[in-house]
């Protein structure tokens, strides 16, 4: 069965950092895609960051320049570096992983969402 274990959130004030790390585990050989997602309260969820076998990204809009996603295919660990958070970043994290390389937003695998607090 497929797990993925998110960690490293918490409260950190504005213009902090943090990073996020996603494990993926068991009965998956080759991920093709991962991805955060991140849902913030009375919000739809919405794409932050996602990463290719191939390490090609793509970022919202509203985290460029601030966010960085990486991977690490070998341990089938995904990252996300946060830098200069704002109040605004402040939501529920979710992991995602995907046998395909562009899933869209169909991923079949998901987390179970690490919380950030970003305090101004």
């Amino acid at each position: 069965q497929v797990q993925l274990v998110e960690s490293g959130g918490g409260l950190v004030q504005a213009g902090g950092s943090l990073r996020l790390s996603c494990a993926v585990s068991g009965g998956i050989r080759s991920i093709g895609a991962m991805a955060w997602y991140r849902q913030a309260p009375g919000s739809q969820r919405e794409l932050v960051a996602s990463i290719t076998l191939g390490s090609s990204t793509n970022y919202a809009d509203s985290v460029k320049g601030r966010f960085t996603i990486a991977r690490d295919n070998a341990k089938n660990t995904a990252y996300l570096q946060m830098n200069n958070l704002k109040p605004e970043d402040t939501a529920v994290y979710y992991c995602a992983a995907d046998r395909s390389w562009y899933p869209g937003n169909e991923y079949d695998y998901w987390g179970q969402g690490t919380q950030v607090t970003v305090s101004s």
